[in-house]
């Protein structure tokens, strides 16, 4: 999807912007590639302080940015069906952690790009914190600057689904997606 076209400052005329941060990227890219109306998803960073950060200095922590993907996508989705969906393959229980992901670059957020992106998101949180036993710490703000991740690490699962991390974390994700949400895969039979 996105590997040779990144996506514009923009999204194309009728679509919208989504960017979500729930752990690695990878997990969320993989997941959101197979969703119905998502035109694109890239992996990228924000939320930091620093101007074009680097993979190394996310993970050090240091720039205060959070791995997210930016999904692009048509009225065939609503916002708050890719919501949803976000708090099913994620926990947004852990603060700063996702697994075995630790540090604020993995932490839960999403940076809307509207009011009603935000409105509709304080409805989701309020819906999904009834499925989860402890208080769901998902940040929620406005969309900051936005930094596409480096080449390597877009379509990341897609070109590696047998590396380790893809195997024993990613795959789980996906796999969970595919049977919550089998209606809403692309090119799904289910009605």
């Amino acid at each position: 999807m996105s590997i040779e076209h990144p996506l514009t400052a923009q999204p194309r005329t009728g679509n919208q912007f989504a960017t979500l941060g729930g752990g690695c990227f990878w997990c969320l890219e993989a997941v959101y590639e197979e969703v119905q109306g998502v035109v694109d998803v890239e992996s990228g960073y924000s939320g930091g302080h620093v101007a074009k950060p680097a993979y190394a200095d996310v993970c050090d922590g240091t720039t205060g940015h959070a791995e997210v993907v930016r999904i692009e996508f048509d009225p065939q989705i609503s916002y708050r069906e890719l919501l949803e969906i976000f708090f099913v393959i994620h926990d947004p229980t852990t603060l700063n952690r996702q697994g075995n992901d630790s540090g604020t670059q993995y932490r839960s957020v999403i940076f809307y790009h509207s009011d009603e992106q935000r409105s509709v998101a304080e409805d989701v949180m309020r819906e999904a914190q009834t499925q989860w036993n402890k208080p769901i710490v998902t940040q929620l703000l406005p969309a900051p600057d936005y930094h596409r991740a480096e080449t390597h690490h877009q379509e990341y699962y897609r070109h590696n689904p047998a590396a380790g991390y893809c195997m024993f974390v990613v795959s789980p994700k996906v796999a969970k997606f595919r049977k919550t949400f089998a209606a809403k895969r692309k090119n799904s039979t289910v009605d």
